[in-house]
């Protein structure tokens, strides 16, 4: 598959290959960035399972991630993997593999390349990109 890249058992695929398999391929988009994040902005029909928290503590994985996502999917159902720059949604891509998810595809660049090649509508990337949290 053209724009894809191969580590640790994910492939991950830039955003023109994973708009056209939301398109064509059966695809469905999970979006892991937090519910602001995604409240803010997201991707038609995207379901949200949040990745990571942001608590006093600082940042802590979602311990019911796993759980969350197979109360709304099936570990047979493909999947388009996705957070605001790559990063979160390889980490969840490579625990729902290991969960026994079998169609898992990480949208390289995120939501942030999302809107940078201009699918995500046509208002302003500057009202639509989020800044990563979950950066040092």
């Amino acid at each position: 598959m053209e724009g894809t890249e191969f580590h640790q058992d994910v492939v991950t695929v830039d955003v023109r290959a994973a708009k056209d398999l939301l398109g064509s391929a059966g695809y469905r988009y999970l979006d892991v960035r937090s519910v602001e994040e995604f409240n803010k902005s997201h991707v038609e029909n995207a379901h949200n399972v949040p990745y990571m928290f942001i608590t006093e503590a600082g940042r802590v994985k979602n311990p019911d991630f796993v759980a969350q996502v197979l109360a709304i999917c099936k570990s047979e159902d493909h999947l388009v993997v996705a957070c605001n720059s790559g990063g979160r949604s390889f980490r969840a891509s490579v625990d729902l593999i290991d969960s026994g998810f079998k169609h898992i595809v990480n949208m390289g660049g995120g939501y942030s390349a999302w809107v940078d090649a201009g699918f995500a509508g046509n208002k302003p990337a500057e009202d639509l990109k989020t800044s990563c949290k979950f950066r040092p």
